[in-house]
C-alpha cells in the first residue's frame, strides 16, 4: 500500500487549481501517525490536516474550541450544527477533545484529484461555517 506522501503527490497543485490559483503548501507533521498539513493562502488560520489509514483518508479542519462558544448559545449552536450537517457538501461537523471540527472522509484508494476536491471544498466550507456561526462564538 502507498504511503500518505505517495498518495498525495501533486496535491498542492490540484488544490491550487480548484481554488483559482491560490497558493497551497503541504507540510508533513512528524509523529507516529502520518499527517500532512495543507495551508491555503489567505486561509492560514484554517489549515487542513490529512491523514490515512488502511480504510480511509481523513481531511480535518479545526474550527473553534469549547471555550470560544457563547455559553448561553451553546445548545442552540449544537442543534444548528446537527441541522446543517446534511447540507454541507463533502463535509460534516464533529467534536475532537475540546475542539469543533469540519471533516471529510474518502476511501483509502481515492485518487489525488478526489482528495484535492475534498480539501478545497472543506476549506470553503470552513470559511462559510465560521462566517455563518460567528454569532455563537466569543
Amino acid at each position: 500500500m502507498k504511503s500518505l506522501q505517495e498518495r498525495i503527490v501533486g496535491l498542492d497543485v490540484l488544490i491550487s487549481a480548484r481554488l483559482g490559483g491560490t497558493s497551497v503548501s503541504l507540510q508533513p507533521i512528524p509523529g507516529a501517525v502520518p499527517v500532512v498539513q495543507a495551508v491555503i493562502g489567505g486561509r492560514e488560520e484554517l489549515p487542513i490536516f490529512i491523514t490515512a489509514s488502511d480504510d480511509q483518508i481523513l481531511c480535518i479542519c479545526y474550527l473553534w474550541t469549547e471555550a470560544e462558544i457563547v455559553p448561553e448559545k451553546r445548545v442552540e449552536l449544537l442543534e444548528l450544527l446537527l441541522d446543517l450537517n446534511p447540507s454541507i457538501p463533502l463535509s460534516s461537523f464533529g467534536h475532537v477533545d475540546d475542539r469543533y471540527v469540519l471533516f471529510g472522509a474518502l476511501t483509502q484508494d481515492a485518487r489525488v484529484d478526489d482528495i484535492a476536491c475534498d480539501v478545497a471544498t472543506l476549506s470553503d466550507n470552513a470559511l462559510d461555517a465560521l462566517d455563518a456561526l460567528s454569532g455563537y462564538l466569543l
